[in-house]
């Protein structure tokens, strides 16, 4: 990111994508706190830069807001955005798979809403020494929380081809992903990759030209899966969706925007899961406990308008999902 960009201010530097959408899917389990006079509270699971937090303050003057992100700089960035707000806000530094024990430490026994915008920031790709993009030469780290963890630089040098594979095919949806895997362990051998120019320029060389005609930048998938391997995404996702439902209040709703297929499957998974019946096959009464807990609100996946998309091009491959708590969270 250039000098300029970074001096604009956050709200310039970052379109909440299908905002308007998430907040009126939020709206009435906010409506229904009130209803029963209590606040409302809405936890943003993935904060970034704060443009879908600082749309909710503004719309709901009586809501208070958990933002989460594990990235301290988007944390920092997104406190300035959010200091109007500052008495109505809880930022917690933490991952959102953490949902439970935020709560608890907040005193919170349940919420109304839960937010989460999945996949990699505005800001981390903007930032190039963060090393997300292949467009450009940088450190190769990927890492969301930059305080800890392994680096795809450490992912790239030290796994085994076989894992390499394994990643490569599995996070990436890579068909390429032996040769790629086979050219990385070649490379290494003789200089340890330190910048994404370095690995972009090898997976240049193993990937078939015509590939990028459909596939878009050959480096494309296997950058995915570094990062997702290197912050756990889908692992984190496996548990958040599950803490996410069981936060919420009756009438409460989650909204989730994935944006790929990876994702979305774990999401359509959980909400599928909550929205039927339990009652076993052919028994003849469906008992209270065996009532769905979750109503589901999107028909399959949305996604932006073609308006939105020319407005903010990263929203191109967003898919949402929303489904609202309809029965009392079974006792554990």
């Amino acid at each position: 990111m250039t000098d300029h960009d970074q001096s604009k201010p956050t709200s310039e530097r970052h379109v909440p994508v299908l905002k308007d959408r998430c907040i009126n899917l939020l709206a009435p389990g906010i409506e229904a706190a009130r209803s029963r006079g209590e606040t409302p509270v809405v936890i943003d699971a993935t904060l970034g830069m704060g443009g879908h937090a600082e749309a909710m303050l503004q719309r709901f003057p009586d809501l208070h807001l958990i933002g989460i992100d594990r990235d301290e700089e988007a944390l920092a960035l997104a406190g300035e955005r959010l200091q109007p707000f500052a008495g109505r806000i809880d930022l917690v530094h933490a991952v959102y798979d953490e949902i439970p024990d935020i709560l608890a430490d907040l005193g919170f026994a349940e919420v109304h809403g839960v937010l989460m915008d999945l996949g990699v920031s505005s800001l981390q790709l903007d930032e190039r020494e963060r090393g997300f993009a292949y467009s450009f030469d940088a450190p190769l780290d990927m890492r969301m929380d930059t305080s800890r963890g392994q680096t795809a630089a450490d992912v790239v040098n030290n796994y085994s081809e076989e894992d390499l594979v394994r990643i490569i095919r599995k996070w990436g949806e890579e068909k390429f992903a032996g040769r790629i895997a086979n050219r990385i362990v070649t490379a290494r051998a003789v200089k340890p990759f330190t910048t994404t120019g370095e690995l972009v320029e090898q997976i240049r060389d193993v990937v078939p030209s015509g590939a990028a005609k459909t596939g878009g930048h050959p480096a494309k998938r296997t950058f995915q899966a570094l990062r997702i391997e290197v912050n756990e995404e889908l692992d984190v996702l496996e548990r958040a969706v599950p803490a996410a439902i069981n936060a919420i209040a009756v009438g409460g709703r989650v909204v989730v925007m994935s944006y790929h297929s990876l994702e979305d499957k774990i999401v359509k998974g959980f909400f599928q899961a909550g929205s039927k019946s339990s009652a076993p096959l052919g028994f003849p009464v469906e008992l209270e406990e065996h009532k769905a807990e979750l109503k589901t609100l999107t028909k399959g996946t949305e996604v932006p308008t073609a308006a939105e998309i020319a407005e903010n091009p990263r929203a191109a491959s967003a898919r949402l999902r929303a489904v609202e708590r309809i029965k009392a969270r079974r006792a554990a």
